[in-house]
């Protein structure tokens, strides 16, 4: 799981994707606000700030870089861009599949003690 986190004017906004499952979900204050699933190279998600004012979080992957790149606009202003790069991706990814692992090999021997 990838994560971006943002305080803009008070408000924390959070952008979570899954490099696994390709489930995002965008949060502001704590509450998800949207939630989608994407397995290309960028999305968008549009959300209203407690102030009124829309936001737009654009997620994207460089691939030049490799790196992971959530842009924040506030009223079509960009306010931040967030990067991740490529070490960050992967040992997300390695953590993932340890996971997996441990949980195959954990039914393996339950089964096999059964």
């Amino acid at each position: 799981m990838v994560c971006f986190k943002y305080d803009l004017n008070q408000e924390n906004i959070e952008l979570q994707a899954s490099n696994w499952c390709g489930l995002e979900q965008a949060y502001v204050n704590g509450k998800r606000v949207s939630r989608k699933l994407n397995f290309g190279h960028q999305s968008e998600h549009n959300v209203m700030l407690k102030d009124g004012k829309p936001a737009r979080l654009h997620l994207c992957l460089d691939p030049m870089t490799e790196q992971l790149i959530c842009r924040i606009y506030k009223q079509n202003n960009l306010v931040a861009s967030l990067k991740q790069g490529k070490k960050e991706l992967y040992r997300s990814r390695l953590m993932i599949q340890q996971g997996i692992l441990a949980v195959g090999l954990l039914a393996v021997l339950v089964l096999t003690m059964s």
